[in-house]
C-alpha cells in the first residue's frame, strides 16, 4: 500500500510538472491588438509629439519598443500589399497581393485585392459585400494563432476599408468593414450567414449620422498649427461645395456632395468611429476574456483619405493625428481596465507612407519635384511600338507603374518578348521624371539584394506582375495636381512606425534597419506559433530576446 501511495505521489508530481511546463511553454497574452494606421509616416511620432497626450502615441513611444528605422522592402507601397505584408511576414512576390488592383492577362480585366465574386453581402449593400481573403496566397499570423490554439482563439478584423479588415483577419478570422450606403459595419458570406447581434446593435446606434452633424474644427487655436503650410493654400484639394481647403468644415452641410454617409472616411471622426467598433468587438466577442489568446486587428483608414486630399504639410493632417492620439489613449485606457495592464500586446505600424505635394515642394524651391504626364507617355509609347513592330494593340495595361504587353499578340507575330521588353524600357527613359526602368525577364532570372531592383523584385509576382517596371525620380508623381499619393520605394513612402507595447515588451528603441515583414515573425516568437507559411522576415531580436 505504501509503495502504491509513493507511486501515486510520483505520478501526480510528474503530471503537475508536465502541466506547469506546458503552461509555461504556451504562455501568451490575453489579447493581441494589431494597429495599422493608413498612410502614417514615422516622422509623425516626432513632428506632432509636443501636443500628444501621455496615454496615446506617447505611451507607445516611451513605454514600448520602437524600431525607428522601419521600412517597407518592396515596390509598390499601397494599402492592400501593406496590410498583407504586415500580417504574412512576406512581400507581394510571395503573398500575391501586388497592388490594390492589378491587371489579369487571362481575362483582360482588373482584379481588386480583396475581391471574391463567389460571396455575397451580409448586413450591408450588395456592391460592397463581395469581399474575402481569397487572393491572399500565404497564411497570416492571425491564421497561425488560430491553428496554434485548435481554433479556440478568436480573430476579428475591423476597418473602414474592406481590405484593411479582410487581409489582416486572414483566412480563419472574421472581418467587418464600413458600408457607406447604410452607415454601418458589414461582412460577407465568407465569414457569416448573418450579421452577429452585437454588430447589429452597434449599427443601430447610428453613430455616423451623429458625427456628420458636427463641425470639424481644430483642437487648438489654428494659429498654433505651425508644422507645415498655411491653412489656405493652392496645394490642397477642397471638399466639394467648399471653395477653399480651410477650417472650419460644416459636415452637415458638406456631406451631401461628398459621399453622404461615406464622408466619415475622410474626416478624423472616422478614427473615433473605428475605435467604437473595436470596443464593441471586444465586448461582443469577449476578446481577451475567455482564457484564450485572441487577436483584434484594427486599421485606421481615415488618415489615408485625409492625407491624399490635403498632403502631409496640411493642418488637417496634423489635427487628424492629434485627434487620433486621443482616440488611442481612450482605447488603451479601456484595455487597461478590461483586459489588464501588461496582459495585452499591441503593435502599431502603417501600410505605407506618403509623398509631399508636388506643387508645394516646388513652391519651396525644391525644383527636383515634378509631375509625370503618363497619358502623353503612353500615347508616344504606343506610337513607338506600332512603328517598330507593326500596328496592333501592343500595350494591354499600365497600372502600378508597370507596363503589361500583349503577350498573345507578341507570340502570334512570332516576336521576342524579352526584346520588346527591353525596347519599351529603353524608350521610356527619354521622359522627364522617369529615373529607371527594369524588365520582367531580368527580375525572373537574377537575384538582386540592394537598390530599386531588389525592391521591385520583392514586389514582383511571376504570375501577376507586368513586363516593364518604371521608377520615377525622387519627389515626382504621376499626373500630380492637388493633393498627393504614395506607391514608390523612396523613404517618404517606406519609412513607417514599427512599435510594440505591453505584454512581454521592455521599453526602448533602435535605429537598426528593420522591415514590416519582421512584424509577423516577431509575433510568432512571442506567441509561440508557427511562422506564417510564406514568411521571409526575421524576428526583431531587440524585442523577443530582451530579458
Amino acid at each position: 500500500m505504501k509503495r502504491l501511495i509513493i507511486l501515486g505521489c510520483l505520478l501526480f508530481s510528474q503530471f503537475s510538472f508536465a502541466q506547469e511546463y506546458s503552461a509555461r511553454e504556451v504562455e501568451r497574452p490575453k489579447l493581441v491588438v494589431g494597429i495599422v494606421v493608413d498612410q502614417m509616416r514615422q516622422e509623425y511620432f516626432y513632428r506632432f509629439h509636443d501636443r500628444y497626450v501621455e496615454g496615446g502615441l506617447k505611451r507607445l513611444m516611451h513605454d514600448g519598443f520602437m524600431m525607428q528605422n522601419g521600412h517597407y522592402n518592396y515596390i509598390p507601397t499601397y494599402t492592400g500589399p501593406g496590410h498583407a505584408s504586415v500580417y504574412t511576414g512576406t512581400t507581394p512576390a510571395t503573398h500575391g497581393i501586388i497592388g490594390n488592383n492589378w491587371y489579369i492577362r487571362a481575362t483582360d480585366t482588373d482584379v481588386y485585392c480583396a475581391e471574391d465574386s463567389l460571396v455575397t453581402a451580409v448586413g450591408g449593400s450588395e456592391g460592397n459585400g463581395k469581399i474575402s481573403p481569397k487572393n491572399l496566397l500565404s497564411s497570416t499570423i492571425t491564421d497561425e494563432l488560430r491553428f496554434a490554439t485548435g481554433k479556440r482563439s478568436k480573430v476579428v478584423g475591423v476597418a473602414i476599408k474592406d481590405r484593411g479588415a479582410a487581409l489582416p483577419a486572414g483566412h480563419l478570422g472574421d472581418a467587418y468593414w464600413y458600408d457607406s450606403k447604410t452607415g454601418g459595419f458589414m461582412t460577407s458570406s465568407y465569414y457569416h450567414e448573418e450579421l452577429p447581434s452585437w454588430v447589429e446593435e452597434f449599427n443601430n446606434k447610428k453613430l455616423v449620422s451623429k458625427y456628420l452633424d458636427q463641425t470639424w474644427e481644430t483642437l487648438f487655436p489654428i494659429e498654433t498649427y505651425i508644422q507645415g503650410a498655411a491653412d489656405d493654400n493652392e496645394f490642397e484639394s477642397p471638399f466639394k461645395g467648399k471653395d477653399r481647403p480651410t477650417f472650419p468644415y460644416d459636415l452637415k452641410k458638406l456631406q451631401k456632395d461628398n459621399g453622404g454617409l461615406g464622408m466619415i472616411s475622410s474626416i478624423p471622426f472616422g478614427n473615433t468611429f473605428t475605435v467604437e467598433m473595436a470596443l464593441a468587438a471586444i465586448e461582443g466577442e469577449q476578446l481577451g476574456k475567455r482564457g484564450e489568446t485572441d487577436f483584434l486587428a484594427v486599421s485606421f483608414s481615415s488618415p489615408d483619405y485625409i492625407g491624399h486630399r490635403f498632403g502631409p504639410q496640411a493642418i488637417e493632417v496634423e489635427d487628424n493625428y492629434l485627434r487620433l492620439d486621443r482616440d488611442l489613449a481612450r482605447f488603451f485606457d479601456y484595455l487597461d481596465r478590461e483586459i489588464g495592464k501588461g496582459e495585452y500586446l499591441v503593435f502599431l505600424t502603417a501600410d505605407h507612407g506618403v509623398a509631399d505635394v508636388v506643387n508645394y515642394m516646388k513652391s519651396e524651391r525644391m525644383v527636383t519635384s515634378g509631375s509625370l504626364d503618363s497619358k502623353t507617355m503612353l500615347t508616344e509609347l504606343d506610337a513607338f511600338v506600332g512603328q517598330k513592330y507593326g500596328s496592333g494593340d501592343w500595350i494591354s495595361s499600365f497600372s502600378n507603374q508597370q507596363i503589361f504587353l500583349n503577350r498573345e499578340l507578341v507570340s502570334e507575330k512570332d516576336l521576342s518578348l524579352v526584346e520588346m521588353q527591353r525596347a519599351v524600357a529603353d524608350f521610356l527613359l527619354r521622359f522627364d521624371g522617369v529615373k529607371e526602368t527594369y524588365i520582367a525577364d531580368d527580375l525572373r532570372r537574377y537575384e538582386y539584394t540592394t537598390g530599386f531592383k531588389h525592391l521591385l523584385q520583392m514586389g514582383y509576382n511571376h504570375k501577376s506582375s507586368g513586363d516593364v517596371m518604371v521608377i520615377m525620380e525622387p519627389a515626382w508623381l504621376a499626373n500630380a495636381s492637388k493633393g498627393t499619393t504614395h506607391g514608390t520605394g523612396y523613404t517618404y513612402d517606406t519609412n513607417v512606425p514599427i512599435v510594440f507595447y505591453g505584454w512581454g515588451v521592455k521599453p526602448g528603441s533602435s535605429s537598426r534597419y528593420a522591415t514590416v515583414t519582421d512584424i509577423a515573425p516577431t509575433l510568432s516568437m512571442m506567441l509561440k506559433t508557427r511562422l506564417p507559411n510564406g514568411a521571409t522576415g526575421q524576428p526583431i531580436g531587440e524585442i523577443v530576446d530582451a530579458k
